[in-house]
Protein backbone atom coordinates (compact mmCIF):
# COMPACT_ATOMS: atom_id res chain seq x y z
CA UNK A 1 0.00 0.00 0.00
CA UNK A 2 2.90 2.28 1.21
CA UNK A 3 4.62 1.58 -2.58
CA UNK A 4 1.91 1.83 -4.43
CA UNK A 5 0.77 5.43 -2.78
CA UNK A 6 4.37 6.21 -3.12
CA UNK A 7 4.14 5.21 -7.19
CA UNK A 8 0.97 7.62 -7.18
CA UNK A 9 3.08 10.23 -5.72
CA UNK A 10 5.63 9.61 -8.27
CA UNK A 11 3.37 9.60 -11.15
CA UNK A 12 1.34 12.35 -10.28
CA UNK A 13 3.70 16.00 -8.99
CA UNK A 14 2.06 18.88 -7.16
CA UNK A 15 1.14 21.13 -10.01
CA UNK A 16 3.10 24.05 -8.62
CA UNK A 17 6.72 22.35 -8.77
CA UNK A 18 5.39 20.79 -12.41
CA UNK A 19 4.71 24.48 -13.63
CA UNK A 20 8.24 26.02 -11.50
CA UNK A 21 10.56 25.80 -14.51
CA UNK A 22 8.17 27.15 -16.74
CA UNK A 23 7.70 30.11 -14.33
CA UNK A 24 11.84 30.18 -14.26
CA UNK A 25 12.12 30.38 -17.54
CA UNK A 26 9.80 33.16 -18.10
CA UNK A 27 11.61 35.35 -15.20
CA UNK A 28 14.75 34.64 -16.94
CA UNK A 29 13.45 35.78 -20.21
CA UNK A 30 11.79 38.90 -18.43
CA UNK A 31 14.78 39.53 -16.53
CA UNK A 32 16.71 39.47 -19.69
CA UNK A 33 14.31 41.80 -21.91
CA UNK A 34 14.31 44.30 -18.63
CA UNK A 35 18.13 44.24 -18.92
CA UNK A 36 18.32 45.07 -22.49
CA UNK A 37 15.62 47.69 -21.90
CA UNK A 38 17.54 49.33 -19.07
CA UNK A 39 20.62 49.12 -21.32
CA UNK A 40 19.39 50.94 -24.24
CA UNK A 41 17.72 53.38 -21.96
CA UNK A 42 20.83 54.19 -20.76
CA UNK A 43 22.59 54.46 -24.17
CA UNK A 44 19.98 56.74 -25.34
CA UNK A 45 20.13 58.62 -22.28
CA UNK A 46 24.16 59.34 -22.76
CA UNK A 47 23.68 59.89 -26.67
CA UNK A 48 20.80 62.52 -25.51
CA UNK A 49 23.41 64.02 -23.21
CA UNK A 50 26.39 63.83 -25.57
CA UNK A 51 24.27 65.44 -28.18
CA UNK A 52 23.52 67.86 -26.00
CA UNK A 53 26.92 68.68 -24.64
CA UNK A 54 27.98 68.79 -28.09
CA UNK A 55 25.31 71.49 -28.73
CA UNK A 56 25.38 73.65 -26.04
CA UNK A 57 29.63 73.76 -27.03
CA UNK A 58 31.64 77.13 -27.27
CA UNK A 59 28.57 79.52 -26.57
CA UNK A 60 26.04 77.86 -28.19
CA UNK A 61 24.08 77.67 -25.17
CA UNK A 62 24.36 81.22 -24.22
CA UNK A 63 23.74 82.74 -27.68
CA UNK A 64 20.48 80.23 -28.20
CA UNK A 65 22.34 78.20 -31.41
CA UNK A 66 21.40 75.34 -29.34
CA UNK A 67 18.28 75.56 -29.46
CA UNK A 68 18.45 75.88 -33.66
CA UNK A 69 20.54 72.95 -33.84
CA UNK A 70 18.56 71.06 -31.75
CA UNK A 71 15.23 72.33 -34.24
CA UNK A 72 17.24 71.82 -37.26
CA UNK A 73 18.42 67.98 -36.32
CA UNK A 74 14.29 67.16 -35.83
CA UNK A 75 13.48 68.73 -38.99
CA UNK A 76 16.10 66.36 -41.29
CA UNK A 77 14.80 64.05 -39.29
CA UNK A 78 11.07 64.20 -40.17
CA UNK A 79 12.51 65.13 -44.08
CA UNK A 80 14.44 61.76 -43.78
CA UNK A 81 11.60 59.98 -42.81
CA UNK A 82 9.02 61.60 -45.70
CA UNK A 83 11.88 60.61 -48.23
CA UNK A 84 11.82 57.00 -47.20
CA UNK A 85 8.35 57.26 -47.75
CA UNK A 86 8.09 59.01 -50.68
CA UNK A 87 10.57 56.43 -52.07
CA UNK A 88 9.11 53.72 -51.68
CA UNK A 89 5.44 55.06 -52.59
CA UNK A 90 4.38 57.71 -54.50
CA UNK A 91 7.40 58.43 -57.09
CA UNK A 92 9.72 55.35 -57.12
CA UNK A 93 6.20 52.88 -57.39
CA UNK A 94 4.68 54.68 -60.19
CA UNK A 95 2.73 52.07 -62.76
CA UNK A 96 4.87 52.42 -66.02
CA UNK A 97 1.66 52.82 -68.03
CA UNK A 98 0.36 55.94 -66.14
CA UNK A 99 4.58 57.57 -66.07
CA UNK A 100 3.84 60.01 -68.60
CA UNK A 101 0.41 61.60 -67.04
CA UNK A 102 2.23 61.38 -63.60
CA UNK A 103 4.99 63.34 -64.65
CA UNK A 104 2.98 65.90 -66.15
CA UNK A 105 0.80 65.66 -62.81
CA UNK A 106 4.08 66.56 -60.92
CA UNK A 107 5.51 69.33 -63.43
CA UNK A 108 2.14 70.64 -62.70
CA UNK A 109 2.05 70.85 -58.97
CA UNK A 110 5.43 72.26 -58.77
CA UNK A 111 4.80 75.01 -61.08
CA UNK A 112 1.65 76.24 -59.26
CA UNK A 113 3.44 75.42 -56.05
CA UNK A 114 6.82 75.99 -56.78
CA UNK A 115 7.38 78.98 -59.04
CA UNK A 116 5.22 81.23 -56.88
CA UNK A 117 7.02 80.69 -53.98
CA UNK A 118 10.56 81.23 -55.64
CA UNK A 119 9.33 84.33 -57.07
CA UNK A 120 7.45 85.60 -53.32
CA UNK A 121 10.27 84.78 -51.53
CA UNK A 122 12.70 87.87 -51.68
CA UNK A 123 9.66 89.54 -50.39
CA UNK A 124 9.09 87.48 -47.21
CA UNK A 125 12.32 88.78 -45.23
CA UNK A 126 11.74 92.11 -45.80
CA UNK A 127 7.90 91.56 -44.53
CA UNK A 128 9.10 89.70 -41.54
CA UNK A 129 11.01 92.16 -41.05
CA UNK A 130 8.70 94.79 -39.74
CA UNK A 131 6.19 92.33 -37.19
CA UNK A 132 7.81 91.42 -33.75
CA UNK A 133 7.72 87.71 -33.48
CA UNK A 134 7.82 87.29 -37.51
CA UNK A 135 10.60 84.76 -37.99
CA UNK A 136 9.96 82.13 -35.36
CA UNK A 137 6.44 81.87 -36.12
CA UNK A 138 7.29 81.92 -40.31
CA UNK A 139 9.90 78.91 -39.16
CA UNK A 140 7.40 77.30 -36.93
CA UNK A 141 4.69 77.50 -39.73
CA UNK A 142 7.20 75.80 -41.92
CA UNK A 143 7.47 72.95 -39.85
CA UNK A 144 3.78 72.90 -38.81
CA UNK A 145 2.64 73.24 -42.67
CA UNK A 146 4.60 69.65 -43.00
CA UNK A 147 2.86 67.84 -39.81
CA UNK A 148 -0.67 68.76 -41.45
CA UNK A 149 0.65 67.46 -45.03
CA UNK A 150 2.24 64.54 -43.45
CA UNK A 151 -0.82 63.20 -41.63
CA UNK A 152 -2.81 63.79 -44.37
CA UNK A 153 -0.53 62.13 -47.02
CA UNK A 154 -0.53 59.42 -44.64
CA UNK A 155 -4.37 58.82 -45.23
CA UNK A 156 -4.33 59.74 -48.41
CA UNK A 157 -1.46 56.63 -49.67
CA UNK A 158 -3.13 53.77 -49.02
CA UNK A 159 -6.05 54.53 -51.04
CA UNK A 160 -3.74 56.03 -53.72
CA UNK A 161 -6.17 59.55 -53.63
CA UNK A 162 -5.35 62.30 -56.26
CA UNK A 163 -4.91 64.15 -53.13
CA UNK A 164 -0.96 62.56 -52.69
CA UNK A 165 1.04 64.29 -55.10
CA UNK A 166 -0.32 68.06 -54.03
CA UNK A 167 -0.09 66.38 -50.07
CA UNK A 168 3.76 65.44 -51.31
CA UNK A 169 5.00 68.44 -53.16
CA UNK A 170 3.46 70.85 -50.57
CA UNK A 171 5.87 69.08 -48.53
CA UNK A 172 8.68 70.02 -50.54
CA UNK A 173 7.48 73.54 -50.81
CA UNK A 174 7.07 73.93 -46.87
CA UNK A 175 10.77 72.41 -46.85
CA UNK A 176 12.45 75.03 -49.03
CA UNK A 177 10.55 77.46 -47.47
CA UNK A 178 12.33 76.55 -44.09
CA UNK A 179 15.67 76.54 -45.61
CA UNK A 180 14.88 80.17 -46.18
CA UNK A 181 13.55 81.32 -42.94
CA UNK A 182 16.08 79.62 -41.23
CA UNK A 183 18.92 81.55 -43.06
CA UNK A 184 18.43 84.89 -41.73
CA UNK A 185 17.96 82.87 -37.93
CA UNK A 186 21.26 81.83 -38.16
CA UNK A 187 23.50 84.75 -37.98
CA UNK A 188 21.61 86.58 -35.20
CA UNK A 189 22.05 83.46 -32.78
CA UNK A 190 25.86 83.28 -33.23
CA UNK A 191 28.52 82.77 -30.52
CA UNK A 192 30.86 85.29 -29.65
CA UNK A 193 34.28 84.51 -31.87
CA UNK A 194 32.01 81.86 -34.10
CA UNK A 195 32.32 82.75 -37.72
CA UNK A 196 29.27 82.09 -40.02
CA UNK A 197 30.62 79.33 -41.80
CA UNK A 198 31.47 77.73 -38.56
CA UNK A 199 27.75 78.25 -37.35
CA UNK A 200 26.21 77.08 -40.59
CA UNK A 201 28.88 73.79 -40.56
CA UNK A 202 27.67 73.48 -36.89
CA UNK A 203 24.01 73.39 -38.49
CA UNK A 204 24.34 71.50 -41.20
CA UNK A 205 26.52 68.67 -38.91
CA UNK A 206 23.17 68.82 -36.14
CA UNK A 207 21.00 67.88 -39.87
CA UNK A 208 23.07 65.02 -40.48
CA UNK A 209 23.14 63.83 -36.98
CA UNK A 210 19.11 63.87 -37.11
CA UNK A 211 19.13 61.75 -40.14
CA UNK A 212 21.69 59.43 -39.22
CA UNK A 213 19.32 58.94 -36.01
CA UNK A 214 15.55 59.11 -37.46
CA UNK A 215 16.54 56.75 -40.76
CA UNK A 216 16.64 53.67 -38.93
CA UNK A 217 13.68 54.32 -37.03
CA UNK A 218 11.69 55.67 -40.26
CA UNK A 219 13.12 52.48 -42.10
CA UNK A 220 11.27 50.13 -39.27
CA UNK A 221 7.96 52.10 -39.73
CA UNK A 222 7.94 51.70 -43.45
CA UNK A 223 7.82 47.62 -42.86
CA UNK A 224 4.25 48.65 -41.50
CA UNK A 225 3.89 50.47 -44.44
CA UNK A 226 4.82 54.11 -46.08
CA UNK A 227 1.89 55.63 -44.06
CA UNK A 228 3.57 54.72 -40.86
CA UNK A 229 6.66 56.68 -41.97
CA UNK A 230 4.73 59.70 -42.43
CA UNK A 231 2.91 59.65 -39.27
CA UNK A 232 6.46 59.44 -37.80
CA UNK A 233 7.44 62.20 -39.65
CA UNK A 234 4.28 64.13 -38.13
CA UNK A 235 5.41 63.94 -34.29
CA UNK A 236 8.75 64.77 -35.68
CA UNK A 237 7.93 67.98 -36.86
CA UNK A 238 5.12 68.90 -34.25
CA UNK A 239 8.21 68.38 -31.82
CA UNK A 240 9.91 70.51 -34.70
CA UNK A 241 7.68 73.71 -34.74
CA UNK A 242 7.33 73.76 -30.72
CA UNK A 243 10.84 73.68 -30.88
CA UNK A 244 10.81 76.73 -33.62
CA UNK A 245 8.47 78.81 -31.37
CA UNK A 246 10.95 78.75 -28.34
CA UNK A 247 13.97 80.31 -30.35
CA UNK A 248 15.24 82.78 -28.68
CA UNK A 249 13.78 86.52 -28.84
CA UNK A 250 16.77 88.22 -30.16
CA UNK A 251 16.10 86.36 -34.03
CA UNK A 252 13.24 88.27 -34.94
CA UNK A 253 15.08 91.27 -34.21
CA UNK A 254 16.43 93.42 -36.54
CA UNK A 255 18.08 96.14 -34.55
CA UNK A 256 20.95 97.91 -36.35
CA UNK A 257 20.77 95.18 -39.84
CA UNK A 258 20.68 96.79 -43.20
CA UNK A 259 19.28 95.72 -46.68
CA UNK A 260 21.60 94.05 -49.45
CA UNK A 261 20.53 95.12 -52.75
CA UNK A 262 21.25 93.57 -56.58
CA UNK A 263 20.89 96.92 -57.99
CA UNK A 264 22.15 100.49 -56.90
CA UNK A 265 24.38 101.70 -54.63
CA UNK A 266 24.99 101.73 -50.93
CA UNK A 267 22.91 104.44 -49.45
CA UNK A 268 21.40 105.15 -45.83
CA UNK A 269 17.88 105.08 -46.83
CA UNK A 270 14.92 103.89 -44.84
CA UNK A 271 17.13 104.51 -42.04
CA UNK A 272 19.67 101.54 -42.37
CA UNK A 273 22.47 100.80 -44.60
CA UNK A 274 21.63 99.67 -48.26
CA UNK A 275 24.81 98.16 -50.25
CA UNK A 276 25.33 96.60 -53.56
CA UNK A 277 26.31 92.90 -53.63
CA UNK A 278 30.09 92.55 -53.88
CA UNK A 279 31.25 91.22 -56.96
CA UNK A 280 33.19 88.22 -55.32
CA UNK A 281 29.27 87.35 -53.54
CA UNK A 282 27.73 87.42 -56.75
CA UNK A 283 30.25 85.18 -58.68
CA UNK A 284 29.90 82.38 -55.62
CA UNK A 285 26.38 82.83 -56.08
CA UNK A 286 25.91 82.51 -59.85
CA UNK A 287 28.79 79.43 -59.25
CA UNK A 288 26.46 77.79 -56.68
CA UNK A 289 23.47 77.39 -59.18
CA UNK A 290 25.34 74.78 -60.87
CA UNK A 291 25.21 72.10 -58.33
CA UNK A 292 22.01 72.92 -56.95
CA UNK A 293 20.53 72.84 -60.31
CA UNK A 294 21.89 69.16 -60.75
CA UNK A 295 20.56 68.23 -57.72
CA UNK A 296 17.08 69.29 -58.77
CA UNK A 297 17.92 67.50 -61.67
CA UNK A 298 19.15 64.56 -60.51
CA UNK A 299 15.93 64.02 -58.32
CA UNK A 300 13.01 64.53 -60.59
CA UNK A 301 14.92 62.69 -63.37
CA UNK A 302 16.01 59.88 -62.17
CA UNK A 303 12.78 59.04 -59.90
CA UNK A 304 11.23 58.74 -63.29
CA UNK A 305 14.47 57.12 -65.52
CA UNK A 306 15.75 54.05 -63.44
CA UNK A 307 11.47 53.49 -62.90
CA UNK A 308 10.93 53.54 -66.05
CA UNK A 309 13.91 52.53 -67.42
CA UNK A 310 16.21 50.26 -65.03
CA UNK A 311 19.48 49.42 -65.92
CA UNK A 312 19.65 45.25 -66.95
CA UNK A 313 20.55 43.47 -64.50
CA UNK A 314 19.46 45.90 -61.80
CA UNK A 315 16.15 46.83 -59.52
CA UNK A 316 14.73 50.12 -59.58
CA UNK A 317 14.64 50.23 -55.89
CA UNK A 318 19.09 49.54 -55.66
CA UNK A 319 19.45 51.79 -58.19
CA UNK A 320 17.44 54.40 -56.83
CA UNK A 321 18.94 53.19 -53.51
CA UNK A 322 22.61 53.82 -54.97
CA UNK A 323 22.18 57.46 -56.48
CA UNK A 324 20.20 58.98 -53.51
CA UNK A 325 23.01 57.16 -50.89
CA UNK A 326 25.87 58.29 -53.18
CA UNK A 327 24.32 62.05 -53.13
CA UNK A 328 23.89 61.24 -49.20
CA UNK A 329 27.49 60.13 -48.64
CA UNK A 330 28.58 62.75 -50.82
CA UNK A 331 27.49 65.33 -48.80
CA UNK A 332 28.40 64.22 -45.76
CA UNK A 333 32.11 64.01 -46.42
CA UNK A 334 31.04 68.29 -48.47
CA UNK A 335 30.45 69.03 -44.85
CA UNK A 336 33.19 67.27 -43.16
CA UNK A 337 35.67 68.77 -45.91
CA UNK A 338 34.59 72.23 -45.42
CA UNK A 339 34.29 71.74 -41.11
CA UNK A 340 38.07 70.06 -41.57
CA UNK A 341 39.98 72.55 -43.99
CA UNK A 342 41.27 75.53 -42.08
CA UNK A 343 41.31 78.15 -45.50
CA UNK A 344 39.42 77.88 -48.43
CA UNK A 345 39.45 80.58 -51.32
CA UNK A 346 35.53 80.45 -52.32
CA UNK A 347 36.19 81.46 -56.32
CA UNK A 348 38.38 78.70 -56.26
CA UNK A 349 36.63 76.15 -54.64
CA UNK A 350 33.19 76.87 -56.34
CA UNK A 351 35.08 77.61 -60.09
CA UNK A 352 36.36 73.60 -59.24
CA UNK A 353 32.63 72.25 -58.45
CA UNK A 354 31.13 73.80 -61.64
CA UNK A 355 33.83 72.10 -63.77
CA UNK A 356 33.53 68.56 -62.08
CA UNK A 357 29.70 68.33 -61.85
CA UNK A 358 29.88 69.51 -65.91
CA UNK A 359 32.50 66.59 -66.58
CA UNK A 360 30.81 63.84 -64.02
CA UNK A 361 27.55 64.68 -66.16
CA UNK A 362 28.94 64.01 -69.99
CA UNK A 363 30.38 61.37 -68.35
CA UNK A 364 27.32 59.52 -67.45
CA UNK A 365 25.79 60.77 -70.62
CA UNK A 366 28.83 58.92 -72.71
CA UNK A 367 29.27 55.96 -70.36
CA UNK A 368 25.75 55.20 -68.45
CA UNK A 369 26.16 52.66 -66.21
CA UNK A 370 26.20 52.01 -62.27
CA UNK A 371 29.21 52.96 -60.78
CA UNK A 372 29.19 56.60 -63.00
CA UNK A 373 25.64 56.93 -61.38
CA UNK A 374 27.23 56.29 -58.37
CA UNK A 375 29.94 58.88 -58.93
CA UNK A 376 27.89 61.68 -60.01
CA UNK A 377 25.77 61.33 -57.11
CA UNK A 378 28.78 61.44 -55.42
CA UNK A 379 29.94 64.28 -57.33
CA UNK A 380 26.59 66.09 -56.81
CA UNK A 381 26.25 65.95 -52.82
CA UNK A 382 30.03 66.98 -52.52
CA UNK A 383 29.73 69.70 -54.85
CA UNK A 384 26.67 71.04 -53.75
CA UNK A 385 28.08 70.84 -49.89
CA UNK A 386 31.46 72.64 -50.85
CA UNK A 387 29.70 75.21 -53.02
CA UNK A 388 27.57 76.39 -49.88
CA UNK A 389 29.91 76.51 -47.36
CA UNK A 390 32.32 78.52 -50.10
CA UNK A 391 29.22 81.05 -50.39
CA UNK A 392 29.06 81.26 -46.76
CA UNK A 393 32.32 81.85 -46.41
CA UNK A 394 32.37 84.58 -49.25
CA UNK A 395 29.31 86.24 -47.44
CA UNK A 396 31.53 86.39 -44.13
CA UNK A 397 34.42 87.78 -45.49
CA UNK A 398 32.98 90.83 -47.73
CA UNK A 399 29.37 91.75 -46.08
CA UNK A 400 29.28 93.73 -43.07
CA UNK A 401 27.99 92.13 -40.40
CA UNK A 402 24.56 94.80 -40.34
CA UNK A 403 23.64 93.23 -43.78
CA UNK A 404 24.35 89.52 -43.69
CA UNK A 405 21.08 88.41 -42.74
CA UNK A 406 19.76 90.15 -46.29
CA UNK A 407 22.50 88.44 -47.69
CA UNK A 408 21.78 84.66 -46.55
CA UNK A 409 17.84 85.10 -47.56
CA UNK A 410 18.24 86.51 -50.82
CA UNK A 411 20.94 83.96 -51.28
CA UNK A 412 18.91 80.93 -50.39
CA UNK A 413 16.29 81.66 -52.50
CA UNK A 414 18.01 82.15 -55.46
CA UNK A 415 19.77 78.86 -55.01
CA UNK A 416 16.08 77.48 -54.03
CA UNK A 417 14.87 78.80 -57.93
CA UNK A 418 17.85 77.01 -58.93
CA UNK A 419 16.37 73.93 -57.52
CA UNK A 420 13.18 74.13 -58.88
CA UNK A 421 14.28 75.40 -62.67
CA UNK A 422 16.46 72.01 -62.71
CA UNK A 423 13.96 70.14 -61.53
CA UNK A 424 11.34 70.96 -63.87
CA UNK A 425 13.67 70.64 -66.78
CA UNK A 426 14.27 66.84 -65.41
CA UNK A 427 10.52 66.27 -65.71
CA UNK A 428 10.15 67.55 -69.31
CA UNK A 429 12.94 65.87 -70.68
CA UNK A 430 12.53 62.31 -72.26
CA UNK A 431 13.00 59.23 -70.55
CA UNK A 432 16.55 58.63 -72.42
CA UNK A 433 19.88 58.09 -69.93
CA UNK A 434 21.82 59.43 -72.59
CA UNK A 435 20.18 62.15 -73.87
CA UNK A 436 19.07 63.39 -70.65
CA UNK A 437 22.00 63.33 -68.72
CA UNK A 438 23.65 64.85 -72.11
CA UNK A 439 21.69 67.90 -71.48
CA UNK A 440 22.08 68.17 -68.24
CA UNK A 441 26.35 67.79 -68.85
CA UNK A 442 25.51 70.92 -72.16
CA UNK A 443 23.63 72.83 -69.58
CA UNK A 444 26.05 72.85 -67.07
CA UNK A 445 29.16 73.53 -69.65
CA UNK A 446 27.54 76.48 -70.79
CA UNK A 447 26.59 77.76 -67.38
CA UNK A 448 30.32 77.13 -65.87
CA UNK A 449 31.53 78.81 -69.17
CA UNK A 450 29.35 81.72 -68.48
CA UNK A 451 30.11 82.07 -65.03
CA UNK A 452 33.89 81.78 -65.36
CA UNK A 453 34.19 84.41 -68.45
CA UNK A 454 32.31 86.83 -66.21
CA UNK A 455 34.25 86.43 -63.42
CA UNK A 456 35.48 89.99 -62.65
CA UNK A 457 39.40 90.06 -62.39
CA UNK A 458 41.40 89.89 -59.18
CA UNK A 459 38.37 88.24 -57.66
CA UNK A 460 39.44 86.05 -54.44
CA UNK A 461 43.11 85.57 -55.79
CA UNK A 462 44.70 86.50 -52.96
CA UNK A 463 42.47 85.70 -50.01
CA UNK A 464 41.37 83.15 -48.32
CA UNK A 465 38.46 82.56 -45.38
CA UNK A 466 39.36 80.51 -42.65
CA UNK A 467 36.54 78.08 -41.35
CA UNK A 468 37.49 76.86 -38.52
Amino acid sequence: MTAQHDQDQHWHPDPGEQAEPGRSAGRSVAHGLGASARGVGRFGRYLFRQARRAADAQGAADSGLNRLLEMHAFNTAGDAAVAISLAGSLFFQVPSGDGHSSRESVALFLGLTMLPFAIVAPLIGPFLDRFAYGRRWAIGATMAVRAFLCWVLAGALPDQSPVMFPAALGVLVASKAYGVTRAAAVPRLLPRDFTLVKANGRVSMAGIVGVAVSAPLAGLASLAGPDWDLRYAFLLFVVATIAAIRLPSKVDSSAGEGRLSFRGEGDTAGGGLRMRMPATVSYALRANCAPKWLYGFLLMFMAFLLQEHPIEGWSSTVLLAIVAGSAGVGNFLGVVAASLVRRIRPAVAVSAVMVADALVALAAALLYSVPLLAVLGLVTGLGQALAKFSLDSSIQEHIPSSVQASAFARSDTTLQLAWVVGGFVGIALPLHAHLGLGVAGAVLSAWALYVLASRPRGVDAHRGMQTS
